[in-house]
């Protein structure tokens, strides 16, 4: 085998050199500086010398980095996340860069593997397919990388089932969220209709987080007897499929007097498709989503938009920033820290100025203090900053059967029946001091 010479390392100031390994390398999303950046921390050295038939270099970043992976860039909410992250790190002193999978769960795996080479302590994925966390926390534990995953998940698989190094897993509590916005809806529609039909706008099929929201959504329509839910399509939680999708069920369904969307984005192409089609939103047809986005609050003011469940997107940043920092500086989560829920909130005409006011037109105040979630920089003042709690496994997975031979990790039960879940529980409600429906701690009096 030769030997290694630094030299040949010379040609990455060479464009064409640089263009070749960008090739073969799965850089979509990351720009030449970006990448640049990323040879000098090892990810070009390292293949640069596989080329070479030499073993792989990585180089570890000395001030830490934090990656994004996102399953999609291209809708509001990722934006919002992304923008979040960037800050979030900022404060914490990591560095930080996001990148998107476009929906394919082979490119994420691939992003994930180069960042791994590049040097980076810790991931944070929004997958695009539920299944590629079995692989991905695999990775993570060969490679002592801390990983923590917000939205789709694999049911029934936990960090537990995994290693140390999957620290969290955490998401919004959607079943109840999602059904308090379709309630808000479907109140409504009888208010003023007497009742009627109402169609659904959804996600994409089989994702986690779809399946949540659709069953809190047909859980609302229990208490709303002359309701009811004719129709469905998926607007894979963008506006654009969502606008075709919702064009479709009208066509297919013309007595229609409300619409669930699974998510903002999909609301606002359904608030497009009832234009289109010669409909008041917020007059003839009712619409009510999900998440929180600026669009979605901005909606809701001016009556488009009956109501969505704001759980702010910067908040996952925030949670998993901290969480982070914290288990790169020594700290260890308790079992029911492993697993996490925070509740949202349902925004309507009544409480959007105030959402607006510090999430969306807030002048450049971050919503929040991202370094007082840390319980190592600030060990006995910490906040959460908003309510959360320990999921629940059999609640978030309702209705998916169990695998095979599958059985509850000794953890999880451990910690629900010697004490730890409430004890949990309890001491975050007892930190939880800066609400997350008041103004932002950042507001200068």
């Amino acid at each position: 085998m030769p030997t290694f010479n630094p030299r040949w390392l010379r040609t990455l100031d060479e464009r064409k050199t640089v263009d070749e390994l960008m090739g073969r390398l799965d850089t979509h999303g990351v720009s030449r500086r970006d990448f640049l950046a990323l040879a000098s921390a090892g990810v070009a050295a390292s293949t640069w010398a596989a080329s070479m038939g030499l073993p792989s270099v990585a180089v570890a970043s000395p001030n830490g980095k934090l990656a994004f992976l996102s399953a999609f860039l291209a809708n509001e909410y990722n934006v919002i996340l992304n923008k979040a992250f960037e800050k979030a790190t900022g404060d914490l002193g990591f560095s930080y860069v996001g990148l998107d999978s476009q929906f394919d769960s082979q490119r994420q795996l691939n992003q994930f593997e180069q960042q791994v080479a590049a040097g980076s302590q810790s991931v944070i994925f929004n997958l695009a397919d539920g299944s590629a966390i079995k692989g991905a926390s695999r990775i993570a534990g060969d490679s002592k990388v801390y990983i923590g995953n917000v939205w789709d998940s694999l049911p029934w698989f936990t960090p537990f089932e995994a290693n140390d190094y999957y620290t969290l897993y955490a998401v919004p509590e959607e079943f109840d969220a999602h059904k308090a916005v379709t309630s808000e809806l479907l109140k409504a529609v009888t208010e003023k209709f007497g009742g009627g039909n109402i169609v659904g706008v959804t996600g994409t099929n089989g994702n986690l987080t779809d399946r949540q929201r659709s069953a809190g959504r047909d859980a609302a329509f229990k208490d709303f007897p002359k309701t009811k839910l004719v129709d469905q399509l998926p607007g894979k939680w963008n506006r654009e499929d969502a606008l075709k999708a919702t064009e479709d069920l009208l066509t297919r369904n013309p007595n229609v007097v409300g619409v669930v969307a699974q998510n903002d984005d999909v609301g606002q192409g359904v608030i497009a498709a009832l234009n289109a089609a010669g409909l008041r939103p917020g007059e003839d047809v009712l619409v009510v989503a999900a998440d929180g986005t600026s669009l979605g609050a901005k909606s809701i003011a001016a009556g488009t938009q009956l109501a969505t469940s704001g759980n702010s997107p910067a908040y996952a940043a925030a949670l998993f920033a901290a969480r982070i920092y914290d288990v790169t500086h020594g700290w260890q989560p308790r079992a029911s820290e492993r697993l996490l829920n925070w509740r949202s909130l349902t925004i309507t005409k009544d409480n959007v100025g105030a959402y607006i006011e510090r999430y969306v037109d807030n002048g450049g105040v971050e919503p929040f203090d991202y370094r007082r979630i840390s319980k190592v920089l600030h060990p006995d003042d910490w906040d959460p900053q908003a309510e959360v709690f320990p999921l629940d496994i059999d609640k978030a997975w309702a209705g998916i059967p169990k695998p095979e031979g599958w059985t509850y990790p000794q953890a999880y039960l451990d910690a629900k029946s010697k004490g730890e879940w409430e004890v949990v529980a309890e001491e975050y409600r007892d930190h939880y001091k800066i609400k997350f429906d008041g103004p932002s701690p950042n507001r200068k009096s």
